[in-house]
């Protein structure tokens, strides 16, 4: 009996380490691909941004799309950018006044957090794979 115990024991020890380890890595994805969009939502529409460069806010497609556009590489930037030409092709038309903001804290944390959205970590990685490779 205490062999099967102790055999079941580590076959559950294993398999609850397996299914932990997957919890994390589940909650850690929907905190990256929750968090993103929470930043630009905040630096866009709370800090106000988007009035200080005189751009419109933007709704939740719209905060997701931009956010996804400064995440992703070139190839990801011209997906995005076909997908928004397919769907409402008149917005290419459209014209804005863009502006210089003005050089206030809330200004500065507002392009603080939009920087931090657009220096993706992963960038990093391929200068490492190449210094490897030689």
């Amino acid at each position: 009996m205490g062999g099967f115990f102790g055999g079941l024991l580590r076959a559950l020890g294993i398999g609850a380490l397996v299914a932990g380890g997957l919890a994390v890595a589940v909650v850690a994805l929907a905190v990256i691909v929750l968090l993103g969009p929470l930043i630009f939502w905040l630096a866009w529409n709370v800090l106000d941004f988007a009035h200080a460069v005189g751009l419109p806010e933007l709704g939740f497609w719209g905060i997701v799309l931009a956010t996804a556009f400064l995440v992703v590489g070139w190839f990801g930037k011209v997906v995005i950018t076909g997908i928004v030409f397919l769907i409402d092709p008149s917005w290419f038309h459209g014209s804005a006044q863009v502006r210089w903001p003005e050089p206030t804290l809330r200004n500065f944390v507002a392009v603080a957090l939009l920087a931090l959205l657009a220096s993706r970590p992963h960038a990093h990685a391929h200068d490492r794979r190449r210094r490897a490779m030689h």
